[in-house]
């Protein structure tokens, strides 16, 4: 598989960098932290001593100050050793550049270098039992208290719930007919009194883990507030764009290496006296994915490239989000299929990668709400 052709020098050692680390050091754990559903905080912060997590934020918090297509280039090689390892890179990357925008100088200096450094992970808490894909709709209440926000409800199917050090929460302050334009974004400690989690038993990313959130009086500062009152929504659910690009790189990276070596294993698999690689049944069906998953790589990265020159690409986002979580579970799929008895069990990969990606087809925006968002791109009809 050749570099896109975004590549740069700098980027290609990037690129070998993220795939040694992920090769020697994520692959030969991925269905040991299966079983656990934990990281490993030493693995965690070996990444981010090599410079790996979110490389888009300024040095001065730890990061490199490089473009959005970096971290794209570091995401998809990550996956393909580890996808819920890319769940890292995609929660830094997100909340980095929300805090980095949004909060005060106090947060950013005591939590963007913990982050970057890998010796914590930031949640975002946006889904309520009653949301889902309606993501305005929500119930969660912050009520203004003198110096202090004071927070009560419930936040569910969190990414990282019970292991994150903190949150970026968004939560109505103004009236329910108000929808987006009542809700504000603030930033909470995971430690803060009156906060509760709970974990989900999910059918795949058992590592990063899914689960609820309850808030029960939680007090919180009121200059942790991200963005305007009443216009959280608005200001910082722009930065969605960015991690649902990453997201596409993230199912494309795990697909991608499902190719790598089911190429490799029809080469090498005889039957009826001949290798797989002679039927073109096979063949073709290979390279039919192989040619959608090249593309739907440049799909992404277009949308990075747009992002780091100032272009609209809301609508590109949106592509990247909705397609290559879907080609990713077709493509794993049909490696599994091939692989045979030995794919349907958990001797090999495949299984659980096909799990694991699933979840995208729902998570951060279903392929409807997506295709939506294109055609009000397109159209220009915003209702």
């Amino acid at each position: 598989m050749n570099p896109t052709i975004f590549d740069t020098h700098e980027m290609n050692a990037l690129r070998d960098l993220a795939r040694k680390f992920a090769t020697e050091r994520l692959a030969p754990g991925y269905r040991e932290r299966e079983r656990t559903g934990v990281f490993g905080k030493d693995l965690v912060r070996e990444m981010g001593g090599l410079g790996l997590i979110a490389p888009e934020l300024p040095e001065e918090y730890g990061g490199s100050g490089t473009g959005a297509l970096y971290s794209g280039v570091i995401i998809e090689e990550i996956a393909r050793g580890d996808f819920n390892f890319g769940y890292i890179n995609i929660l830094a990357s997100l909340n980095g550049q929300i805090l980095n925008r949004f909060a005060n100088p106090e947060i950013k200096r005591h939590w963007l270098p913990r982050l970057t450094a890998g010796e914590i992970m930031i949640a975002i808490a946006l889904t309520e039992p009653r949301g889902g894909s309606d993501a305005a709709n929500l119930g969660l209440k912050m009520e203004r208290a003198g110096d202090y926000y004071i927070i009560n409800g419930e936040k569910t199917s969190i990414s990282a719930a019970d292991q994150a050090a903190g949150a970026v929460v968004f939560a109505r302050t103004g009236k329910s007919e108000d929808k987006a334009h009542g809700i504000s974004a603030i930033f909470v400690p995971m430690n803060t009194p009156g906060l509760s989690t709970t974990r989900f038993t999910d059918m795949g990313q058992h590592a990063i883990g899914r689960g609820s959130i309850f808030f029960d009086n939680v007090k919180v500062p009121a200059d942790h507030l991200l963005g305007e009152e009443n216009k959280g929504f608005v200001q910082v659910m722009q930065g969605f764009d960015f991690s649902r690009s990453l997201i596409g790189l993230q199912c494309l990276g795990t697909a991608r290496q499902s190719l790598i070596e089911t190429w490799a294993y029809i080469g090498e698999r005889h039957a009826f006296g001949k290798p797989l690689a002679a039927f073109q049944g096979i063949t073709h069906q290979l390279a039919d994915f192989d040619t959608r998953i090249e593309g739907a790589r440049l799909l992404s990265y277009n949308a990075l490239w747009l992002k780091d020159n100032g272009l609209p690409h809301v609508a590109e986002a949106a592509m990247a989000k909705w397609w290559p979580p879907l080609l990713a579970y077709e493509t794993i799929h049909a490696c599994l299929l091939i692989h045979g008895h030995a794919a349907y069990s958990n001797e090999l990969p495949f299984e659980q990668r096909l799990r694991d990606v699933l979840g995208l087809q729902i998570g951060d925006g279903t392929a409807h709400i997506m295709k939506n968002i294109i055609a009000r791109e397109r159209s220009g009809i915003k209702a």
